[in-house]
């Protein structure tokens, strides 16, 4: 996110939760509003076919105005979205931006398409709407609580063994109800939920959407600026106001949850360098939250000649969703989790022709499609990582999508309990 830090009184702690007072420069470079649209317009425009709906601390954004789909061969993504901006333009639409979503794995079908133009706005701020009558879903946790533990205890011996450093291993909860999920009024309840993350909606085929709240930027590149928010290491919020803020303290402290950001923030740091001219990164994290989680945050930023999309692929996956190293924490994943990720944990956002955009990481995220939802939540392991506490975790974030949908936080468990639609 967007933010600046500020020491929460009595602690060391900074806490990441307000936008920074922006010189000229640099507020140049973020997306203007276009006058005649407004923030309430665009969620009154979107559909859940919408190629893109994006809301973050400082814009929002909407493309499905598609004029052609980036295609899916073995040629390099960055080219493929390149020749379909430059085919755009020679057609007449100087101001096309693709935008979509990337799968978790590159080598799949990305949901790319290109738009004559990115509708722009201020940021949104909207009541949520109330919930529906209450509905039963019937629920399925893939894998099971139990088997999801057992993969994270082999994934440390093999950390402990020296094969890896790192890896990220998620779960799914599938619901299925009675009637269609209403997706704008969940996107809505969503975005009021979450002001200070992004929150998104992205069509990615077969008509399945891909909606959720992520806190995470992966990278932004606006007139050469580069910022990345890489997150890793997290502890789930409290009610009580003085445990919330034991629970803040003690991840800022935490040796297991240091080492896990480190890996991160190095990983990150090694593939940006070699695409920037400089780049600025704070020594220790500092703590964001959402409405459901705490987590250790980094910013980092630089100046680049690189265009947004070709940064977001140096950086995709970072060991923030996957794993380091990279090559051996994927495999793991592909030898532990029983599913296919698909486009969770992957990116979504868009680029223009300039070379300018954001990406930002699918997670806190659901897919849709007509009655049915795949809830998906990651945690990261580590040589001090514990089964239940990796469990505890995932469970604690499917928070952000159930809150959202009204539903009991036990259905995280596989349950089947009386639930809002």
């Amino acid at each position: 996110m967007t933010v600046a830090g500020e020491k929460k009184r009595g602690t060391g702690m900074r806490i990441l939760s307000r936008q920074p007072k922006l010189g000229a420069k640099r507020m140049n470079a973020i997306p203007r509003a276009e006058s005649s649209l407004t923030a309430h317009l665009l969620l009154d425009l979107y559909r859940a076919d919408s190629r893109l709906f994006l809301s973050s601390p400082s814009h929002t954004l909407l493309a499905q105005d598609v004029i052609d789909e980036v295609p899916h061969s073995d040629d390099p993504l960055g080219q493929r979205v390149q020749l379909a901006l430059n085919q755009a333009s020679a057609k007449g639409h100087p101001n096309a931006v693709a935008a979509g979503a990337i799968p978790f794995d590159v080598g799949q079908r990305a949901a790319l398409g290109v738009v004559r133009a990115l509708l722009r706005a201020g940021p949104l701020t909207v009541s949520p709407p109330p919930l529906p009558a209450a509905e039963r879903y019937a629920t399925r946790a893939v894998p099971s609580g139990e088997n999801y533990a057992a993969g994270v205890a082999q994934a440390i011996a093999n950390i402990h063994a020296g094969y890896l450093d790192k890896v990220v291993l998620a779960r799914v909860l599938e619901l299925a109800g009675r009637h269609p999920v209403d997706a704008r009024a969940l996107l809505t309840r969503l975005a009021a939920r979450n002001p200070r993350g992004y929150t998104f909606s992205v069509e990615v085929g077969e008509g399945r959407t891909l909606l959720g709240a992520s806190p995470e930027l992966l990278v932004s590149r606006y007139q050469g600026v580069v910022r990345a928010n890489p997150l890793a290491g997290s502890a789930p919020r409290s009610s009580n106001p003085l445990e919330d803020r034991r629970r803040a303290e003690a991840l800022m402290e935490s040796a297991k949850d240091l080492e896990e950001h480190r890996v991160v923030v190095d990983a990150v740091k090694e593939s940006l360098a070699p695409l920037c001219k400089m780049l600025n990164v704070p020594r220790r994290p500092a703590l964001m939250h959402t409405e459901t989680m705490w987590h250790l945050s980094t910013e980092i930023s630089g100046t680049t000649r690189a265009d947004a999309l070709t940064l977001a692929l140096a950086l995709h996956p970072t060991p923030a969703v996957c794993g380091y190293p990279r090559s051996v924490a994927r495999e793991l994943i592909l030898q532990t989790e029983p599913f296919d990720r698909g486009f969770y944990t992957g990116m979504l956002g868009w680029v223009d022709a300039r070379g300018d955009g954001e990406w930002i990481v699918a997670i806190r995220c659901a897919e849709i499609a007509a009655n049915t939802l795949r809830l998906f939540a990651g945690a990261g392991v580590v040589r001090d990582s514990q089964p239940d506490g990796e469990l505890a975790e995932t469970t604690a974030k499917f928070r952000t999508m159930l809150d959202a949908m009204g539903v009991a936080h036990d259905a995280a468990s596989g349950a089947a309990p009386e639930v809002a639609a």
